[in-house]
C-alpha cells in the first residue's frame, strides 16, 4: 500500500508495481517471467536447428537433382552422417549395395525392411524437429491461467485495503489493481509468443516430415527399380 499523497506516474512503474506487490503476486509475476525467458530460449533453439535441418535439406536436394550418383554424395556424407535425409541414403544405399541377383520374393523382403528402416528414420528425425514444443504449448496454455490467478489475488488486495481504510478513493485501491493487472499482462505477454511459436514450428516440422517422407519414397523407388534389375539376373 502506498500513501495516497505520495502517489505519483512513477508509483506505478514495472519496477515499482512489482517492488510494492505482496510475495503471492511477486512469486506469480517471477514465475511468468521465468516461464517467458525458456519460451524464448526454445524459440531461438527451434529456429536456429529447423533453420540448418532445411538448409542442409535444401543443400542436399539440389546435389541429387543436379544428376550426382547417390553414391557419390553417401560417400560424400561419411559412415555417421547426421542429417535424416543422408541417413536414409545410407540405409538404402546398404540394401542394395554388393547385392548380386535376387529372387522376387528376395526383392520383396528387402523393400519391407527398407520401407520399415526408412519409417523408423523418419519419426526419430519428427521427434527431434518437435522436441521442445511440449514446454511452449504448456507456457501458451497455463500462463494466462497464472496471471489471472496473481489478477484475483491483487484484487482482493484491493478489497482488503477498502476494509481496513474504510475509504473507496481510488488512491486506495489503485496500486492492487495496478499489480493485478500487472500480473495478468506477464501472462499475456509470456503465452502469446509461445502460442503463435508452438504453431509455426509444429507446422514447420510437419512440412520437414513431408520432406523426408517424399525422399524415402523415391528411395524406395530407386531400390526397387536396381533389385528389379537383379531379379533372376
Amino acid at each position: 500500500m502506498i500513501d495516497s499523497l505520495a502517489v505519483t506516474p512513477d508509483s506505478f512503474g514495472v519496477i515499482a508495481t512489482f517492488l510494492r506487490a505482496d510475495l503471492v503476486v511477486k512469486g506469480v509475476m517471477l514465475g511468468l517471467a521465468g516461464a517467458s525467458l525458456w519460451s524464448w530460449t526454445v524459440i531461438i533453439d527451434r529456429i536456429m536447428r529447423l533453420g540448418a535441418l532445411n538448409r542442409e535439406a535444401d543443400r542436399f536436394e539440389d546435389q541429387v537433382a543436379s544428376g550426382r550418383s547417390l553414391e557419390d554424395l553417401a560417400r560424400e556424407a561419411g559412415e555417421t552422417p547426421q542429417h535424416p535425409l543422408q541417413q536414409m541414403l545410407q540405409a538404402a544405399l546398404k540394401d542394395w549395395r554388393g547385392r548380386g541377383p535376387v529372387s522376387e520374393s528376395g526383392g520383396g523382403l528387402i523393400l519391407t525392411a527398407l520401407d520399415r528402416q526408412l519409417d523408423s528414420l523418419i519419426n526419430a528425425a519428427g521427434r527431434r524437429a518437435q522436441s521442445g514444443l511440449g514446454s511452449l504449448a504448456i507456457v501458451a496454455t497455463s500462463s494466462p491461467f497464472i496471471g489471472l490467478f496473481g489478477t484475483v489475488w491483487g484484487i482482493m488486495n484491493a478489497f482488503r485495503n477498502i476494509a481496513v481504510m474504510k475509504n473507496t478513493n481510488l488512491t486506495v485501491v489503485a496500486p492492487s489493481i495496478a499489480e493485478a493487472l500487472f500480473a495478468t499482462a506477464i501472462g499475456l505477454a509470456a503465452a502469446i509468443p509461445a502460442y503463435i511459436a508452438y504453431n509455426k514450428f509444429n507446422a514447420d516440422a510437419e512440412r520437414f516430415t513431408g520432406r523426408l517422407e517424399a525422399f524415402a519414397d523415391d528411395l524406395a523407388a530407386a531400390v526397387a527399380r536396381r533389385l528389379a534389375d537383379r531379379v533372376g539376373g
